[in-house]
C-alpha cells in the first residue's frame, strides 16, 4: 500500500533531513514511525502526501508514484498533520461537506458517515458552529472525521494522539484497527512509545534521517520494551 524507496531529502543550507530511507507498509498494517524531534519523521510524512518534494528516491501509494501520479495517490489516502489548521470561516458541517465533495462521496454515504463519526467523537451538536469557535481538541476530532469520510486506503497521521482526550484517543485506536481490518493501511508518527508498542503491527525507528530499526513489533521487541529498543538503536540509554 505504501512503498518508500531510497528516499533522500536535503534542505537549503545542506542539511539532510532524510537519507536513503526505504520501507514498505502493506494492507492491514498499523505502522508506527518513531524517532526523536528532528529525526526526519515529519519530512518523510510530508513527502508521502505530496507537500514536500524530494531529491532522490521514489514513493509509491497503492502502486502509483507520488511524483508522476500525485492525484491518483491523493484520491486513496488521507493525511492528518500534527497541527489541525483548517478553514476557520467554515462551520464544522461545511468543512466536512467540502472534504466529501473533494473525494466525491455520495450524499447518502456522507450523511451516514458524518452523523456516525461526529456522534461517536462527541461533536455532532456543534457541527453548525464556526471552526473558529472550536477548541484544539474539537478541531482535531473534526479533521479526523474528515479523514475517515472517504474510507481511505492509506491513512497517514503525524502525532495523532496529541491534544485528544483519553476517550477520543481510545476511539481513534479502535477506528484505526477497524480500518485496517477492512484492508486499509495506516502509517503514523508518535512519541508515545507505549501506544506504538500496543497498537502497531510493524514499527520503524528513524534516527538522524536514517532507518535505525524496522520490523514486526513482536519480533523487534521480543523480551524488551519498545523504549529499550528505541534507546539502544538511537545511541541513547536511560542514563542520558
Amino acid at each position: 500500500m505504501l512503498e518508500i524507496r531510497n528516499l533522500t531529502k536535503t534542505y537549503k543550507g545542506g542539511k539532510t533531513a532524510v537519507a536513503d530511507l526505504s520501507l514498505t507498509v502493506h494492507s492491514g498494517d498499523i505502522y508506527g514511525f518513531i524517532g526523536h524531534n528532528g529525526a526526519g519523521k515529519t519530512t518523510t510524512i510530508k513527502s508521502i502526501v505530496g507537500i514536500h518534494d524530494f531529491d532522490k528516491g521514489e514513493i509509491l501509494v497503492d502502486g502509483k508514484s507520488v511524483l508522476t501520479q500525485p492525484l491518483a495517490c491523493k484520491q486513496v489516502l488521507a493525511y492528518i498533520p500534527d497541527n489541525p489548521d483548517i478553514y476557520e470561516y467554515l462551520t464544522g458541517i461545511q468543512y466536512l461537506n467540502f472534504i466529501a465533495d473533494i473525494y466525491k462521496v455520495s450524499k447518502k454515504d456522507r450523511e451516514e458517515r458524518i452523523r456516525r463519526e461526529s456522534e461517536e467523537f462527541g461533536i455532532y451538536s456543534v457541527l453548525g458552529d464556526l471552526v473558529s469557535t472550536y477548541s484544539h481538541g474539537m478541531r482535531q476530532k473534526l479533521v479526523l472525521i474528515g479523514a475517515l469520510i472517504h474510507e481511505p486506503r492509506l491513512l497517514v497521521l503525524d502525532e495523532p494522539f496529541v491534544g485528544l482526550d483519553p476517550e477520543a484517543s481510545l476511539l481513534l485506536k479502535k477506528k484505526m484497527r477497524s480500518l485496517c481490518d477492512r484492508g486499509s493501511a495506516i502509517f503514523f508518527s508518535t512519541h508515545v512509545l507505549e501506544v506504538a508498542e500496543k497498537l502497531c503491527t510493524r514499527i520503524a525507528v528513524i534516527s538522524g534521517g536514517r532507518l535505525a530499526a524496522e520490523g514486526d513489533t513482536r519480533e523487534l521487541t521480543q523480551d524488551k520494551s519498545l523504549e529499550d529498543v528505541f534507546m539502544e538503536v538511537t545511541g541513547h540509554d536511560k542514563a542520558d
